[in-house]
């Protein structure tokens, strides 16, 4: 069960990371193969380069992307980092935001970001409720992750099935993740999480559940850290729209570099030994983990306006090609782009500098505006994509092949028909269209639009946490008073 790299060598820049999932012997499927190594599959590096690239910023701007553990004492990956005050949480937004920026798809980190602050605060409560010794087991495994500086998943999502019963109510009691023994070391776990973010590319998995559960479900209020080796665990790789262009070739993938990645993962009867164990039976904690997660999850979403400044460049590049930078629609088109984009960062910055303190010590955004940062991106990425299909022009779903355009026959005519302003190379604005046609609806597209809506909850959830957490009461007090009604 144990990766190569617990033997005590610690990762240091994205290089070392890449080599670290080499030679790992995962159970990965793709298109009905399975991936002898996936380090080196095309589809696959894209999404590790992503995750590369959040090893490299800390190297480069340590002051960004790194900071002391109240754990170790050492400095440490953010992305591993409990956060000790606010200005931990605001700090977390401006490296999402910059990733974003660098990479234009999903970098993967987050959620385990997420969940490692989630759980560092729900296992003191626990203990405090039971006397259990859940905080010192995680802080313990979580001390050494962040010596040896891992990557660490976020399993949250159960496949549901039947969407109007819970967990009891399944004809198949393995559609949620539970618990189907106990021994002396450990417990064994069956069950599958669905679209998991960068699952392949992670050392661990946070398994967490994913509703409020009753007393009748505890088997499935179970939380724990579990090696991506661990026997009994298959991966089957979710296709991308796109994402056979990866082997194609550079041009037409639109973002050759980087891609996001997804995974349904298959729990086999997995042992997990007690010392990995963080929550076990307590039921009625279940929903308060999926709340405290969602609230750092759903503000995490200021990733989006990251990769939403590299669509902005684009549709301001192509209208730039295309000779008409400064028409009048042109330019107000960019101006709606870019105050959706600073609406998504705003309220994502607002909920984490009105973060509030844990009795664990960790900070935890601002429940309301955390939920209306995510509400927001369901819908603001999908107007801005628009927006850059709209300056884009037709081309940006009709270009021939990159194949076509190398052709020695072929391609000189491209190359004529296809020039906007005659000083800039026809090539260059091809690139352009295929970065737009990659964030819009290619592979990228998964995670800033598709992601975007149902990633950390679909838009309902985000409105009932808003409803419950909005005191509608005091805002009706409020204007009964301005009013000169009697409160009474």
């Amino acid at each position: 069960m144990a990766s190569p790299w617990t033997a005590g060598t610690p990762i240091r820049d994205g290089a070392d990371y890449v080599e670290s999932l080499r030679g790992r012997k995962l159970d990965v499927h793709l298109f009905g193969d399975r991936i002898d190594e996936p380090v080196d599959h095309p589809i696959i590096r894209p999404s590790i380069n992503a995750v590369a690239a959040t090893y490299d910023i800390a190297v480069t701007d340590p002051d960004l992307a790194s900071a002391v553990s109240a754990v170790t004492g050492d400095r440490v990956n953010r992305f591993l980092h409990v956060t000790g005050d606010a200005a931990d949480v605001v700090a977390q937004n401006r490296m999402q935001r910059r990733l974003g920026r660098e990479t234009g798809t999903c970098f993967q980190r987050c959620v385990g970001m997420d969940a490692i602050n989630a759980l560092f605060s729900l296992t003191f409560d626990v203990d405090a409720a039971h006397g259990t010794t859940y905080h010192q087991r995680f802080t313990e495994w979580l001390a050494e992750v962040q010596r040896l500086n891992l990557v660490v998943g976020g399993a949250m999502t159960d496949v549901k099935g039947n969407r109007a019963a819970g967990p009891d109510g399944q004809v198949d009691p393995d559609l949620y993740l539970r618990v189907v023994e106990r021994r002396d070391d450990g417990v064994v776990i069956r069950g599958a999480k669905a679209h998991q973010t960068g699952a392949v590319n992670s050392h661990w998995m946070l398994v967490m559940p994913t509703a409020r559960l009753q007393e009748n479900e505890r088997d499935y209020a179970v939380a724990c850290a579990v090696p991506v080796e661990a026997s009994g665990i298959t991966y089957v790789y979710g296709r991308q729209s796109a994402d056979t262009r990866s082997m194609e070739g550079s041009v037409d993938v639109g973002n050759a570099r980087f891609a996001g990645q997804e995974a349904l993962v298959i729990f086999n009867d997995v042992f997990v030994p007690t010392t990995l164990v963080f929550l076990d039976g307590e039921h009625e904690f279940a929903a308060d983990l999926v709340e405290r997660f969602t609230n750092y999850h759903r503000r995490s979403y200021v990733c989006k306006s990251g990769v939403g400044d590299v669509l902005i460049g684009a549709a301001a590049l192509i209208a730039d090609y295309n000779g008409v930078p400064r028409a009048s629609h042109v330019r107000d088109k960019i101006v709606e782009m870019s105050h959706l984009n600073e609406t998504i960062y705003g309220l994502g910055m607002a909920a984490s500098h009105e973060s509030f303190e844990r009795p664990a010590g960790n900070w935890e955004p601002d429940p309301l505006l955390a939920n209306s940062c995510k509400l927001d991106v369901t819908r603001y990425p999908y107007e801005i994509g628009r927006l850059a299909q709209d300056l884009a022009g037709g081309a940006v779903v009709t270009l021939p092949s990159e194949q076509d355009f190398d052709d020695p026959e072929i391609g000189p005519l491209l190359d004529k028909y296809f020039r906007g302003r005659p000083d800039v190379p026809t090539t260059d604005r091809v690139r352009i269209l295929r970065l737009i046609e990659n964030m819009t609806m290619g592979r990228n597209a998964v995670g800033y639009l598709t992601e975007s809506l149902h990633g950390a909850g679909s838009p309902q959830a985000q409105r009932i946490v808003i409803e419950r957490t909005t005191d509608l009461e005091a805002k009706k007090r409020l204007a009964a008073r301005l009013a000169g009604i009697d409160e009474a």
